[in-house]
């Protein structure tokens, strides 16, 4: 499987518009008149990620997510479009993101994802996917396909190579 370097339909990176006063600042993370139709937050949680740690990378088959970063910390999101059917299908695209450049990522089903932690510090993470976590009363399996169990994997592998050589 070879990746090119690309934009991936139905993937949207939003830079936040920060309101700035004497208190401090103000970002606006969503609102669903600027949300594609299809998708609408179901629930909404935070993590941190130590300095140098990779999260994924994974996809899901029926989940959406809207990841955004304010800080602290900053990360290296990249997404590879595992969808056949997609017009983008094997675009893999880069994005800096965190306190030095805030933003969201709204990444579709079937878009394999992970985000490295780039800063000396810690950072956080907001997470607002269109899918209860295991589903109502958490009573269903986990909708995700994790790449990162398998080091032969192609995601992974390329993840690997690009640390490599970075």
């Amino acid at each position: 499987m070879e990746f090119r370097k690309g934009p991936i339909e139905g993937v949207i990176i939003k830079p936040f518009r920060k309101f700035v006063d004497e208190r401090g600042w103000l970002a606006e993370i969503f609102r669903h008149d600027e949300l594609p139709a299809w998708f609408r937050p179901e629930m909404s949680y935070v993590s941190v990620t130590n300095p140098g740690v990779l999260r994924g990378p994974h996809e899901h088959v029926d989940q959406a997510d809207l990841f955004c970063w304010v800080g602290p910390g900053d990360f290296k999101l990249t997404l590879w479009d595992n969808r056949p059917e997609s017009p983008t299908y094997l675009n893999r695209m880069e994005v800096a993101m965190g306190v030095n450049n805030p933003g969201s990522a709204l990444i579709p089903k079937g878009v394999v994802h992970c985000y490295r932690c780039i800063s000396a510090e810690s950072g956080l993470v907001i997470n607002c996917p269109d899918r209860l976590f295991m589903g109502e009363g958490k009573a269903h399996p986990i909708d995700e396909i994790r790449h990162e169990d398998d080091p032969e994997n192609p995601f992974v592998k390329d993840e690997r190579a690009r640390r490599v050589h970075a």
